[in-house]
Order: structure tokens, then sequence, then C-alpha cells
């Protein structure tokens, strides 16, 4: 499965951007889906993650209540939106799945796309 993240870009404190990740080679339906980041200088770290059902999802304490993940099955896709974007959201955002289904692993990863927000 080959993962293509894209939508990162320069932004300003507070706005908002969407971030997709698509999936190709197997559909996601039925796989963990989810996003990490890794900051300059910093380990890579959990942003959020739509579980296999796809009814339910998780989210760093950092990011609750301004990121929004979903997922279209029929796009082969899943969505980060990202809300009231802070400076400390700077990073590489990774998409990321597991190889087995109603896993919560990940195994297959995407190349990130960047995330910079200025102050």
């Amino acid at each position: 499965v080959q993962l293509q993240a894209s939508g990162g870009g320069l932004v300003q404190a507070g706005a908002s951007l969407r971030l997709s990740c698509a999936a190709s080679g197997r559909t996601i339906s039925g796989y963990h889906m989810g996003w990490f980041r890794q900051a300059p200088g910093k380990d890579r770290e959990f942003v959020s993650a739509s579980r296999w059902s796809g009814t339910s999802s998780d989210y760093a304490d950092s990011v609750k209540g301004r990121f929004t993940i979903s997922r279209d099955n029929l796009k082969n896709t899943v969505y980060l939106q990202m809300n009231s974007l802070k400076p400390e959201d700077t990073a590489v955002y990774y998409c990321a799945t597991a190889q087995w289904p109603h896993r919560a692993q990940y195994d297959y990863w995407g190349q990130g796309t960047l995330v910079t927000v200025s102050s």
C-alpha cells in the first residue's frame, strides 16, 4: 500500500489547513488510519487516528478541539482538518496505516507533508 500525504504549507497562527492522505494499492476500509508529526529536533509523535470502524477517533491532547480526522472510504482518503494552528504545530506530518485490518498499529507510512505555522 502507498500513502500520499498532501496539503501542507506555510500559514500564520490561527489559520487552518486540511491535510489529505490518499491510499493506493489497498482499501482503507477496515484499517486504522493515523496521523503523526515530527518537529525539527524532536521525535515523531502521534496526532490523531481514525479507528478501523471509521466511527471513532483518537487525538493527542495537544490537538484536541482543534484538529479533526475524517475518512472517505470511497475516495480511499483520510483527512486531517487543522484549525487554530499554533507555531508549535510546525512539523512534517505523516499518515500511516496498518498491515492487517482491525489492528491498532502502523506499518506503512507516507512521505510526509510539511506544515509551517508562523507567529
